[in-house]
């Protein structure tokens, strides 16, 4: 972790520097508006490259803060995303970057939701309004965007696995660089990041690790590891460093300052920070620090980046800090829209807006999940329901409420969701799993080994299935099928609309075994969900409409699955309006099920003289739903042997799509109804 001497950013902060500063580190801003017209920002114009903030004094880096903060106000407003996080580490990434020699010096965000600061900071001021949006930058860290970004993330708690690897690479090259690796709370109640920690002591490795403690994740943090931080803070003291590095125990001198926790009220007057779990483990333990006070920062980074083996730094943040609303509304500013335009509206406008507030508006689908679990839990007391930290994202605020006993979060613990469920269900109880399709992958071992070879009753209820517009990449939804259709025992069922997909949930519910629903992120057409909930037959399709002439020479099977049924209902109007002569006839399947597939239906079409088959999914095409009816027709049909109609494949291509709107990914991939409608004539010429 030592820096090389001859760094040109190895700064050496003088204590009288940093005293004659410390009276102004409690100056910070606080707005309540989020400014519609650029700021004023002189400090933060004059940086292009991290190194601009050589010269600086702190007491100019503490001033600086207020505009980055501001300027972060801003452009959240210009593009929209994540909010409270960036916010929160203003002060830290300022530090971070004073005292390292980015991008020599490998700084490793864990997540990423907190890196806009470090975007900005990094040559990318000019560029932060086009975040999230197509052509523009990513919502995360991305090693392909900038050299600073030394490491991609989205998902959690991978920070320290990372940063241990750049370490351990770099003492094996004989290059003394500082790996620093900035992860929060909530990230680390992730496995992974203790199977990291352990293995940095164990390699005795040069690791700088920044825990970022604002008792949040999305949600508040939860369970044991969240109660252990709060001891810490609540002890009213602080593990100290000296100028040599060593660990000094004292009373904390901002305690009766800085407002936070309310857990455990209670306050310890016995000093337990000896004991803390990152001691334990083998960490140096250096905090809790307050992580918005820039010259402690300074103080305390400048002489803990110059110590061997793994370190650890303790500061505590407000998610959100600086901005009243969001400081009061953590969870509710984790991510915003962008600022709607303001426009002058007359009479008939008001008119508009008044019907429109008025219309009911289409139900999320996860909010169609989160009313499933409350009218099941009524009626069946076996439900139980698990999430790993996402009860807001996943529609379960209301079972929450109204079932506790019944609700578990098990924090940004993938693995353990499934494994538990597992456990639950030999006990005669059905959980259900929630969780987000991208953090499914994460639990894919015990999925197959805990849950399906042991053929036990457990559903998946599967959100963000497909793309998700502009977090990108890092959070699609676009392997599940993949994934689950090769595993045996599965059932998987993909939903048309709001309607089909509360029905689809409880037929997965009533089902004996292993099932998986999959459903898309935001809103649907607007199908109102019918009472009571019905049973479906598993694996039957509905044929949905059949357009064109009875005896036209070319038949097309359109076959789609899930929430493509809409695209292919109006892909087939279009195909066949465009030339009303077209000797052509198709057919619309809800295929409604991956597996098992109706190959009922199938052998009907055949049957009826099919010349043509296209099948229809917001999924990669390689392993997707197309390949499973590929496979039966190649292996089990009688009649494809005999007839050979011509197929074609729409779907996903092999390529990670990158983030833009929701139409931009999908007119992207040729799956917007133009799309489908122009590989449909080149399949039928």
């Amino acid at each position: 972790m030592q820096q090389s001497p001859s760094s040109p950013q190895s700064h050496s902060v003088s204590a009288s520097a940093l005293d004659s500063a410390a009276q102004l580190s409690n100056l910070q801003q606080t707005y309540t508006v989020i400014p519609r017209v650029r700021p004023e920002t002189p400090l933060l114009d004059s940086i292009s490259v991290p190194s601009d903030l050589n010269d600086f004094t702190t007491a100019q880096l503490i001033t600086l803060a207020d505009e980055l903060r501001l300027f972060l106000l801003y452009s959240a407003g210009q593009s929209g995303g994540h909010f409270g996080a960036n916010l929160g580490v203003v002060e830290l990434t300022i530090a971070l970057h004073y005292l390292l020699d980015a991008p020599k010096d490998q700084i490793v965000w864990d997540v990423g939701h907190q890196a806009y600061a470090h975007k900005v900071l990094t040559g990318r001021r000019d560029q932060i309004g086009t975040i999230r949006s197509k052509d523009g930058l990513t919502a995360f860290p991305e090693r392909a965007e900038s050299a600073y970004d030394t490491f991609g993330v989205g998902h959690s708690s991978t920070s320290i696995s990372a940063g241990l690897g750049m370490s351990l690479a770099l003492r094996y090259q004989g290059r003394a660089q500082t790996v620093a690796c900035i992860i929060g709370d909530g990230a680390m109640t992730g496995g992974m990041a203790f199977e990291a920690m352990n293995d940095a002591v164990q390699q005795d490795a040069d690791l700088l690790v920044i825990l970022n403690d604002n008792d949040m994740s999305i949600s508040c943090s939860i369970g044991g590891f969240s109660r252990h931080l709060a001891m810490l803070w609540e002890s009213g003291y602080q593990v100290d460093i000296s100028d040599t590095g060593e660990p000094i125990l004292c009373r904390r001198p901002d305690m009766q300052t800085f407002d936070r926790r309310k857990r455990h009220k209670e306050m310890r007057d016995v000093p337990q920070l000896e004991d803390n779990l990152f001691k334990a483990i083998g960490f140096t333990y250096f905090g809790p620090f307050d992580g918005h006070d820039i010259p402690e920062l300074l103080r305390v980074l400048s002489i803990a980046k110059q110590l061997k083996g793994p370190v650890l730094i303790h500061i505590y943040t407000t998610k959100g800090k600086g901005f009243a609303p969001a400081e009061l509304d953590p969870v509710g500013y984790h991510a915003i829209s962008k600022l709607p335009v303001e426009v002058q509206t007359d009479t008939k406008s008001k008119t508009t807006e008044a019907s429109k507030e008025t219309a009911k508006p289409a139900l999320k689908y996860s909010q169609v999940f989160g009313q499933f679990l409350c009218d099941k839990a009524v009626t069946d007391d076996k439900l139980l329901a698990i999430t790993p930290a996402m009860e807001e994202g996943s529609g379960m605020i209301d079972f929450a409420r109204r079932f506790p006993e019944r609700f578990f979060d098990v924090a940004i613990a993938e693995q353990h969701a499934v494994t538990l469920a597992a456990g639950m269900a030999t006990q005669g109880v059905k959980p259900i799993v929630a969780i987000y399709s991208t953090f499914l992958q994460r639990g894919y071992d015990q999925l197959i080994h805990d849950v399906a070879l042991q053929d036990l009753n457990v559903m998946f209820a599967i959100d963000r299935a497909g793309l998700v517009g502009e977090d990108g990449a890092t959070h699609a939804g676009v392997f599940d099928l993949a994934f689950l259709r090769c595993v045996p025992n599965m059932l998987i069922a993909a939903p048309k609309d709001e309607n089909e997909c509360y029905h689809l949930l409880n037929t997965c519910y009533e089902y004996q075994g292993c099932t998986a629903v999959r459903y898309p992120r935001g809103t649907g057409t607007g199908a109102v969900i019918t009472q009571p909930a019905q049973t479906y037959n598993v694996g039957e399709a509905v044929v949905e409409s059949i357009l064109g002439k009875d005896m036209a020479s070319k038949k097309l099977a359109l076959l789609a699955f899930g929430t493509t049924v809409a695209t292919a209902q109006q892909a087939a109007q279009n195909l066949l309006s465009e030339d009303v002569s077209a000797d052509c006839q198709v057919q619309v399947v809800n295929m409604r099920w991956v597996k098992p597939l109706d190959s009922a239906l199938l052998e009907t079409l055949l049957a009826q003289g099919v010349t043509h088959i296209a099948t229809l999914e917001e999924h990669v095409i390689m392993g997707g739903a197309g390949s499973a009816v590929n496979e039966y027709l190649l292996n089990e049909s009688p009649a494809f042997k005999r007839q050979h109609p011509t197929i074609c494949n729409i779907g996903i291509p092999d390529r990670f799509i990158a983030h833009g709107s929701p139409a931009e990914q999908l007119a992207d991939c040729g799956l917007d109804v133009e799309g489908v409608v122009k590989q449909l004539k080149q399949l039928l010429s």
